[in-house]
């Protein structure tokens, strides 16, 4: 029978509890984790979010009553003990900050009992995740979680903290939006007083932070809910959450240093970690070019080797066609492989196809400097020396090749390398490598869409030396834009945006809109751009990804207090759900399911 706490007030915590309150009588409530019956004496480890505390329980302490009542604890009864702090008697637990203490308890009302859990309450748990997310409420009590979710808590009140230090307002934006598609897809809500019209949940707060620079507000930044109707993976949510912010009259180095600053703040407050600035840029194409992605894993090296002008002519027809289509043959050197077992190779091949590469082509060179190899039967001996130096080539090395299209390449080799860190163990996980990639292409070619499309979002700006390509050569158009990597993982991105109307108009035609559809869509915008509108630019860190890094987990799941799965639905509520019919009339939305 569960006891009132009337009458009762905690006074500490757990872990509140220290050697310099020994003799004091103190008052804790939590969650029993263990129960062990020595016959005469029964001790309990009490739980909180702070951490444990051992209760004892002697009859002689607590009375024949609160004896009895003790013997029947279970783990997860909620209880409510007051008793005095004494040094233990028996061994101390050096893995507890409080094992060396334990309350002998003098009085205990049981507030809750339990049923017996699904699952242990306790840290690194092995218990399947479906389980776990089905009773999110028992999986948050894992003092591993509430240590995650505290790290979270920690990191959004410093940076409240430190951007209005810096001179920023914290301003909430609208959830509900006017669906404006151009980029990832959107949730719809329906208005019931507005049949037949839908609002968007935000995907960003973008506009309407534009909108705030329009205003003057010149700094604003938010810890923003986002939403985007996407395919989830390991550090991807349907909703998620952005520390968002826009500066007035700044450029580029303006928003890096700010967020440069901010993040060492982060860092070296909540992880310990040593950050030094200013922090390493890169070039979008030098990226490409040496790692293959936008987004690079600097924290060890196996750089990408174009090697097309080495290859150019050769007797491999893999090499040479994908050159003459204007593509490029690239490579990369896994040093001290070179005794690699074929079926690991074909692995990576499968890695590099998953990518849109046709194969991998493989050298491997072995300690006494014979070569086995996929395809140098079609090389000369010099073709093959000569390829072999410019990879660095040396005995015990495996050099890996992929021919096709710049953007195959990239991606597939790019691919193969991680997978190459991840079996070499190369990534550090005690390292944080910081990067900004900078000078993305504006534009990108849509083959499913027969049209560019916005790399970033269509309201960048074009750097100023490369806006008079815009109608001749819209490709090469390099964007102010600007992405922080941490690790090999996007943390944040933002941009210099457009603030001039004609060259916002500019961008809607290059993207294959007409000025019809563009007002359509963004006339708010454009017509505030006539009204004075300085100069801005912004950037939004991924909330849950900084804290994946600073409490070095690889799922999103584990930052989030209740997270979806992959298909985007709760096993906690069963969201999503059907609706009643009442509200389908109410909102005039019949449904039409397609057949299997």
């Amino acid at each position: 029978m569960a006891e009132s706490m009337k009458g009762l007030k905690r006074s500490h915590r757990c872990n509140e509890v220290t050697n310099q309150m020994v003799g004091q009588t103190v008052t804790v409530m939590g969650w029993a984790q263990k129960r062990r019956n020595l016959g005469s004496l029964i001790f309990v480890d009490l739980r909180d979010r702070s951490g444990l505390l051992q209760i004892l329980f002697d009859e002689n302490s607590v009375g024949k009553e609160g004896f009895e009542k003790a013997e029947s604890i279970r783990n997860e009864f909620v209880l409510a003990i007051v008793g005095t702090v004494q040094k233990r008697s028996a061994a101390v637990n050096e893995n507890l900050a409080t094992g060396d203490l334990e309350i002998v308890a003098t009085s205990l009302r049981i507030l809750s009992t339990s049923d017996t859990p699904p699952f242990p309450i306790e840290e690194n748990s092995q218990t399947k995740e479906e389980l776990r997310l089905k009773y999110r409420y028992l999986d948050l009590r894992r003092p591993d979680l509430q240590k995650i979710l505290m790290i979270r808590s920690e990191l959004t009140t410093l940076t409240r903290t430190f951007l209005a230090k810096e001179g920023f307002i914290d301003i909430e934006t609208p959830i509900l939006c006017k669906s404006t598609p151009e980029g990832a897809r959107d949730y719809l809500v329906p208005s019931r007083v507005h049949p037949g019209n839908f609002y968007a949940l935000p995907q960003s707060p973008q506009l309407f932070k534009q909108l705030l620079m329009c205003s003057g507000y010149d700094r604003y930044f938010q810890i923003a809910k986002c939403f985007r109707d996407e395919d989830l993976r390991a550090d991807r949510q349907p909703e998620f959450t952005q520390i968002d912010m826009e500066l007035s009259f700044v450029d580029i180095d303006d928003v890096i240093d700010v967020n440069e600053r901010l993040l060492k703040e982060i860092f070296e407050s909540i992880a310990g970690v040593k950050v030094s600035l200013p922090m390493p840029r890169m070039t979008w194409q030098d990226a490409m070019d040496r790692y293959g992605s936008d987004k690079p894993d600097t924290r060890f090296g196996m750089e990408l080797n174009d090697i097309s002008k080495v290859v150019d002519g050769c007797g491999f027809s893999v090499f040479t066609s994908a050159l003459a289509a204007g593509g490029s043959v690239r490579g990369i050197n896994a040093k001290g492989q070179g005794t690699m077992p074929r079926k690991k190779i074909d692995a990576l091949v499968e890695v590099a196809k998953t990518y849109g590469a046709k194969g991998l082509a493989y050298l491997a060179i072995q300690p006494d400097e014979t070569i086995k190899s996929s395809f140098t039967k079609f090389l000369t001996e010099e073709e093959i020396a000569s390829l072999v130096k410019a990879m660095n080539g040396e005995a015990g090395d495996l050099l890996l090749f992929a021919a096709d299209k710049n953007e195959v390449v990239w991606d597939s080799l790019g691919a193969v390398r991680l997978e190459l860190g991840r079996q070499l163990e190369l990534m550090d996980p005690d390292t944080y490598n910081f990067l900004w990639v900078t000078e993305f292409p504006l534009l990108e070619w849509s083959e499913e869409q027969n049209r560019f499309t916005a790399k970033h979002h269509p309201f960048t700006m074009p750097m100023e030396e490369d806006y008079h390509l815009i109608d001749s050569n819209p490709g090469v158009v390099r964007a102010k834009a600007y992405d922080i990597v941490l690790n090999g993982t996007e943390i944040g991105g933002g941009s210099v945006r457009i603030h001039q109307n004609d060259i916002q108009e500019k961008m809607f035609e290059v993207l294959g809109f007409t000025m019809e559809d563009a007002y359509e869509r963004f006339g708010f915008l454009l017509q505030a751009f006539k009204f004075g509108v300085p100069p801005h630019a912004g950037l939004a860190f991924g909330l849950d990804r900084l804290v994946m890094h600073l409490a070095k987990t690889e799922n999103i799941r584990d930052v989030i207090a209740f997270p979806k799965v992959k298909d985007a639905s709760c096993l906690l509520t069963e969201a999503p759900g059907v609706v009643e019919q009442k509200q389908l009339d109410e909102l005039e939305i019949a449904i039409a399911l397609r057949e299997e």
